[in-house]
């Protein structure tokens, strides 16, 4: 900047507007960095978070061993292979996520989601007390039952023990409790077209085509036809896929989070104690209901859920008849 001649001189002055300009910027510069190490300013904690006994801040330490972000987004940051996991307990809720945790090779059904809220822990967080309830206020949960429950998923089975579990679920509990201003956004979808995804049943009758001359058989006549009663091999086969068993334990030897069925029944098993037990009736009765009771060599305690009261006897008996029926696999 300089001065022409026969003008008056203002360069001075202009460099004293300049300097006060880049002063305020300073300042409004030094300001908002000293705002941003006060407090929270209404943002959510992970230290006030927690679930079950655990924080969120060891969830988060879980979230990063198992490298989650490899394949998940959370609150902008990871990978787009999986779903966005910011606010997605809120949507699913915590029985739910401690139904497909464990075993995430297949979506969780109706029935496992069901043996979680047997748990008071769960229950009270989810602030419910029956399956209606909990289905009604999480939506998510809702229709992930209803369009994928039983049918597997592409995530691997990870080896997480219940404590991780409960830590996860802490974390994700803090992500959704974030003010992430509109993040993830909404996604536009005109239509499904995925494989792996059931239509509900009443989707499928609406959209199933009238065939014309055809009439609906009356309903009276319906109702009273009785249906063949089940063996007790079909009962149990039913019930294995209801309460998600199946995402756990294969028809075959094949080993998922848990043994597989093939060949089980009145096989010798060796359990972590170092004894050696047959897997007869009563064995398997009590490995259902009270799982912990013996420990198979290789797994830890806490691994299954008991199914005490999800199951009365009659359908423990069945599902150790499909079981037996299975010795040939």
């Amino acid at each position: 900047m300089s001065c022409v001649e026969g003008k008056p001189c203002e360069e001075a002055r202009k460099r004293r507007h300049a300097l006060a300009i880049l002063g305020l910027m300073g300042l409004i510069f030094l300001v908002l960095s000293a705002w941003s190490f006060l407090d929270t300013r209404g943002q959510t904690l992970p230290g006030d978070v927690h679930y079950a006994g655990f924080d969120a801040v060891q969830g988060k330490r879980v979230f990063q061993s198992y490298n989650c972000m490899g394949c998940h987004t959370i609150v902008g940051n990871g990978a787009y292979f999986g779903p966005d996991l910011s606010k997605l307990y809120g949507k699913v809720g915590p029985a739910w996520l401690e139904a497909f945790l464990p075993s995430a090779g297949a979506w969780p059904t109706s029935g496992a989601v069901k043996l979680q809220l047997q748990r008071k822990e769960v229950a009270g967080d989810a602030e419910v007390d029956s399956i209606d309830a909990y289905l009604a206020k999480y939506a998510g949960a809702n229709e992930r039952v209803e369009r994928r429950g039983g049918h597997p998923t592409l995530m691997p089975n990870l080896p997480l023990t219940r404590t991780e579990i409960g830590q996860l679920i802490a974390f994700l509990k803090y992500t959704s409790a974030m003010n992430t201003e509109g993040w993830p956004p909404k996604p536009k979808v005109d239509g499904l077209a995925f494989s792996r995804v059931a239509m509900p049943a009443a989707a499928h009758a609406a959209a199933a085509p009238m065939v014309p001359g055809a009439h609906a058989a009356p309903t009276a006549q319906l109702a009273t036809s009785p249906a063949p009663a089940a063996s007790p091999v079909e009962e149990g086969s039913k019930l294995v896929r209801d309460f998600g068993c199946t995402a756990c334990h294969s028809p075959d030897r094949k080993q998922l989070v848990g043994p597989g069925w093939g060949g089980l029944y009145d096989a010798d098993v060796h359990l972590s104690d170092g004894r050696t037990v047959k897997a007869d009736d009563a064995y398997l009765t009590e490995s259902i209901v009270d799982p912990d009771a013996k420990i198979v060599a290789g797994f830890s305690k806490g691994a299954m859920p008991s199914f005490s009261g999800a199951l009365d006897a009659g359908q423990v008996a069945a599902i150790v008849a499909y079981i037996r029926s299975l010795q040939g696999n």
